[in-house]
């Protein structure tokens, strides 16, 4: 579906609210307060809407690139998207066999199945303990999710919320003791990786179970862990189009930089991270919360590349051609070495590469017989170090003949991929690191991280809880607290089970 978008400023209107930043967060807060009957309007600096969300054809004439996010295991089990008809504006989620693959030198494979039980029978000796982690959070996914994906606050479900965090507050490591297997513990350290800081940190078990969990969410058809048709574009367009049917305006090129940019509105709702948000409001935030927004943290940033190939990759493992994720790495020792280096600044020779082959499932994504692949490794902050033939000889590894299939290759080093989305400072793709110290203080340590101090002002990006992802809730969440605080309203209580 075709979304009108906007270019004008329409300087003379008033609305109830503003939502600076059409990302997958914006576009949910627009329709939040859209819903609640709301006049709104996104402002959008760049000419496409999307955020992380956008897909181009970045190599050659008919590959169509993810520029950032591709596969969405929080996008399609998102409480709130469930919640809205964003197939009937064009949304069409595919659903590969397999969540993820995670390769092994020897051309062995550990995956991430549909199921519990179809992923811990290929364990062996660690089968019973793989059920036993992972059942009891897959059987309560549906009430630990609004938990999970949420500010810190009482849970709805405290027994289970309590029972997941045991084993959610541990380091990657720690967790990992429970398996035995080389296959098991390296598919828990590709997963734990994710969060982009050393696997010995407090909270990385969370990200590796949130994730897997959400990878056996769809057993009867495939893997949890799916794509939208046409690229990552499609989910904004929905959301976009969804929102227009709703009465929402969007204007993109629309680029603010002080509030003096705004058109006069009620509230203001930012899609931006403490950085940017500084920068537009600055002085006008009180003096205890702008130093607090000056402390944020920003983790590790990625090197991203695309390609355009005249085939599939050559696995050696079967399993990788059944994926659409794949988790490039080794063993679990091979990857904490990696993410610690990375860490403390410097470039592995071998570092931990996630790759995407969205054309397998997917035949819009490139010409009859050819494939588009994406991948990236985390770096430090900032740097502009080429890591292209590092993240090759990483495929290569486990998919002997691949360089051979490179048709063209797109690159972004972190300023290349600050440039193309500010939220990502220094190259950081969470919108700030998520460590324990930020896990659920982002931005500030606050009972209502979406209020910023400043009457009317708010943020709603993945620098507020629960952080990174497409999954729209930091927007659901903010646009709340948003409508409680100046309008005296709130959503439909059934939604989220809040």
């Amino acid at each position: 579906m075709t979304t009108s978008l906007s270019r004008e400023r329409m300087a003379e209107t008033n609305y109830d609210a503003v939502i600076v930043g059409a990302g997958p967060n914006g576009l949910s807060a627009a329709i939040v307060l859209a819903k609640a009957g709301l006049s709104v309007v996104v402002l959008e600096a760049q000419d496409t809407i999307g955020g992380g969300t956008r897909s181009t054809q970045l190599t050659l004439p008919g590959f169509v690139h993810d520029m950032g996010s591709a596969i969405h295991p929080l996008a399609a089990g998102s409480p709130f998207f469930q919640q809205l008809p964003l197939a009937e504006y064009g949304l069409d989620w595919i659903y590969p066999p397999v969540a993820a693959a995670h390769p092994f030198d020897g051309g062995g494979a550990a995956v991430l199945a549909g199921s519990v039980a179809e992923t811990a029978q290929r364990f062996g000796v660690d089968a019973a303990a793989y059920q036993s982690l992972f059942e009891p959070i897959v059987q309560h996914w549906t009430t630990l999710a609004p938990d999970l994906l949420g500010p810190l606050r009482f849970p709805n479900h405290p027994i289970d919320l309590a029972s997941f965090g045991l084993d959610a507050l541990l380091p990657a490591t720690y967790l990992a003791r429970r398996f035995k297997t080389t296959e098991a513990r390296g598919l828990l350290a590709g997963m734990a990786a994710h969060a982009i800081q050393p696997l010995t940190n407090l909270t990385t078990s969370a990200i590796a179970l949130v994730l897997m969990a959400a990878g056996h969410q769809r057993a009867e058809s495939g893997s949890g862990w799916p794509m939208p048709k046409g690229g990552s574009q499609q989910i904004a367009n929905a959301l976009a189009a969804y929102l227009q049917s709703l009465g929402g305006q969007i204007e993109v090129g629309r680029p603010v930089r002080s509030l003096a940019d705004l058109p006069k509105s009620r509230v203001v709702l930012f899609d931006l991270t403490p950085k940017q948000l500084l920068r537009i409001v600055g002085d006008g935030f009180p003096y205890i919360y702008r130093k607090q927004l000056e402390h944020y943290r920003y983790g590790p940033g990625i090197f991203k590349i695309d390609w355009a190939l005249d085939g599939p990759i050559p696995f050696t493992n079967a399993d990788c051609e059944r994926a659409s994720t794949i988790h490039l790495g080794g063993t679990l020792e091979a990857i904490v070495a990696a993410e610690q280096q990375t860490y403390d600044g410097g470039h592995p020779d071998r570092p931990y590469v996630l790759l995407a082959q969205q054309s397998r499932f997917d035949p819009t994504r490139a010409p009859a017989g050819q494939h588009t692949a994406w991948a990236y490794c985390h770096v430090p902050n900032g740097s502009i170090v080429d890591m292209t033939g590092a993240i090759e000889r990483q495929v290569e590894r486990f998919a002997p003949g691949f360089r051979d299939r490179i048709l063209a290759r797109h690159t972004m080093n972190t300023a290349q991929v600050e440039d193309w989305n500010p939220n990502y400072v220094g190259g950081d793709i969470n919108g700030g690191i998520i460590d324990w110290r930020q896990l659920f203080t982002r931005p500030t340590l606050s009972l209502s991280p979406y209020q910023t101090g400043k009457s009317g002002v708010y943020i709603c990006s993945s620098a507020t809880p629960p952080g990174g992802g497409v999954h729209g809730m930091c927007g659901y969440h903010a646009a709340r607290v948003a409508l409680r605080d100046s309008f005296g309203k709130d959503v439909p209580i059934s939604l989220l089970g809040s």
